[in-house]
């Protein structure tokens, strides 16, 4: 059996888990950032195309504009749709995701991971310890010898 180069998916619950938690987000607005950022700019079809994927919510459109996640960048015309565009946060975001993806480590300070926090839910102190987990095993792959 070939073995892939790079384990992506070994983590990918934890990120995932990170991301929602700290940006207090759900996870079918994760998964929307995610087809989102691949688009320069949308139409409010195409983003109820992938909508219809994840679990519904009539207002989730108007919902991630209000908080900040997308923007008109035009309006519609006699000839032309509106076109949106995620903002520079929901950007900053997903770009993030990928290099954690790629091996940058979890940050496990209180100030940048709530999940590090005294009162926290039992899930999160659950996920704490595997992000310390993760870290761990990032460090090591890092310092391995070519073989």
């Amino acid at each position: 059996m070939t073995k892939i180069p790079r384990d992506y998916l070994k983590y990918w619950k934890v990120i995932r888990q990170y991301y929602k938690t700290k940006y207090n987000i759900t996870q079918s607005d994760f998964d929307m950032l995610l087809f989102l950022y691949s688009e320069d700019y949308f139409t409010r079809d195409t983003f109820k195309e992938f909508a219809a994927l994840v679990s519904w919510e009539k207002e989730r459109f108007n919902r991630l504009m209000k908080e900040g996640w997308i923007y008109k960048f035009r309006s519609h015309s006699r000839n032309s749709k509106a076109l949106y565009h995620m903002t520079d946060k929901g950007r900053n975001i997903i770009k993030d995701v990928y290099r954690k993806l790629n091996g940058e480590e979890i940050p496990t300070s209180l100030a940048q991971n709530p999940m590090f926090l005294k009162n926290v839910k039992y899930t999160d102190k659950v996920y704490r310890n595997m992000i310390m987990e993760m870290n761990e095993f990032t460090r090591q792959q890092r310092h391995r010898s070519p073989e």
